[in-house]
């Protein structure tokens, strides 16, 4: 396989694992050229490498660097920003966590929270109660399994990992 196809294999695959982490597939598709490019690279480069339309390129670039996955660089001598991605995958995926925790995880909470407060003894408020606190105790265990990943490195993930399988 020549360079070029697998780049473009390896940019289309992690485009599509970007829709099942919660981002769009352009974004995933920047992410993806700026980790495996070997200098920073400016918007101009990344939508040209992409064929994407300036407006798509700046507004992922902002989300990316918003999500902590990119950062700007300045080089000496330019004055176009150059771009380039964490490439330490551990940090990789602890700021994915961190985004996806903020972002899904802790609304479902705040509304468990929220609807937790029903009164009433029916038969279909004790049900409801009933389900929203199951829902709770797992969305609590998952937070608490979520903050623990963050806080960690990755040599305690590998060992906990590796003591379970």
């Amino acid at each position: 396989m020549e360079y070029q196809e697998a780049k473009e294999k390896f940019l289309q695959a992690w485009g599509t694992l970007g829709g099942q982490w919660g981002i769009n597939r352009t974004m995933a598709q920047i992410h993806a050229l700026l980790l495996i490019a070997p200098e920073a690279m400016t918007a101009q480069d990344i939508q040209k490498e992409l064929q994407i339309s300036v407006g798509n390129t700046n507004m992922n670039l902002r989300a990316l660097i918003d999500w902590g996955l990119v950062f700007k660089k300045l080089k000496t001598g330019h004055r176009k920003e150059f771009f380039v991605a964490e490439k330490d995958m551990w940090e990789v995926v602890r700021k994915i966590i961190a985004q996806r925790k903020r972002k899904e995880l802790e609304p479902v909470v705040k509304i468990l929270d929220e609807v937790s407060a029903l009164e009433g003894s029916s038969p279909e408020v004790l049900e409801f109660k009933k389900t929203v606190q199951d829902i709770h105790l797992f969305t609590n265990k998952a937070n608490t399994i979520l903050q623990t990943l963050l806080k960690e490195d990755a040599d305690w993930f590998i060992k906990t990992f590796l003591k379970m399988v």
